[in-house]
């Protein structure tokens, strides 16, 4: 239970805000959502699934620049704090300020503390505290529910 409290401590200071239904900016019906996202996106972002490991390219880029929400274009990690988890998924050790929020999920053996879009609510993926310095944090964020945009 440490580990737990340690990790809600540490996202806290990286910016993060509680997930809220009525705060969010960008509010579209389920059919929207549908129309504006791909299957896998829509499944992803909205349904909060979770994508194949190694099926997202972005595990794989390398150039600066900045991954977006692919629901809402929101600035969400920029690419200095990406790092090879070897998970599979895109990971990085820090978002960029005000862009996340985070809620606790208990859908399998253990919580885990959950990630979404601070605009629009859109699933990114789950935190968790076992990355590299400076917050020891690793960020594993579904690929589908992100954008590059190169510097």
């Amino acid at each position: 239970m440490r580990r737990r409290s340690f990790l809600a401590s540490v996202a806290a200071l990286a910016l993060a805000t509680p997930l809220r239904a009525e705060t969010f900016e960008v509010t579209l019906s389920d059919a929207e959502w549908r129309a504006k996202l791909s299957d896998a996106a829509y499944r992803v972002l909205r349904k909060e699934e979770t994508e194949r490991a190694g099926s997202s390219p972005l595990d794989d880029e390398h150039r600066k620049g900045t991954f977006l929400c692919a629901g809402c274009d929101l600035p969400l990690f920029a690419s200095e704090t990406k790092f090879d988890s070897g998970t599979g998924w895109p990971s990085f050790y820090q978002p960029l300020a005000g862009a996340i929020g985070t809620k606790d999920d208990s859908s399998l053996f253990a919580t885990r503390t959950e990630v979404h879009c601070r605009r629009c609510g859109g699933h990114l993926g789950h935190v968790f505290d076992d990355g590299p310095k400076p917050t020891g944090l690793r960020y594993c964020m579904n690929g589908v529910a992100l954008k590059f945009v190169a510097a």
